[in-house]
């Protein structure tokens, strides 16, 4: 004799099934739409391209600093030079004197 299938027989065949499709079908989504899915890698490399204009900006800032500061080390510093910047960076000049750079001081360097 052959064995009926009731209703709550198939649902519970098609459970695990369906569960397995619900999960695959959360992970693709999450893959393809997510924080850090497919369609935001675009945006990724727009922002990784600003930044590293940024970095190269900043880089090009750290060298002039690191210059300044090799300028004004004490063992080989030029004590004008470094009342100069000393004076012009943190307003000490009066305003009646005038600075006058060292890299346009001497056209002949």
């Amino acid at each position: 004799m052959a064995k009926r299938r009731t209703v709550w027989d198939l649902v519970k065949r098609a459970a695990g099934p369906a569960v397995a499709l619900l999960v695959i079908g959360f992970f693709g989504g999450y893959a393809l739409a997510g924080p850090n899915g497919v369609i935001a890698w675009g945006d990724y490399r727009h922002q990784l391209q600003q930044r590293q204009g940024e970095l190269a900006k900043l880089e090009a800032k750290k060298r002039v600093v690191a210059n300044h500061v090799a300028l004004l080390d004490p063992r080989k510093a030029n004590p004008d030079l470094a009342d100069e910047l000393i004076r012009e960076r943190l307003g000490y000049a009066h305003p009646d004197e005038i600075i006058i750079p060292m890299d346009q001081a001497d056209p002949a360097r």
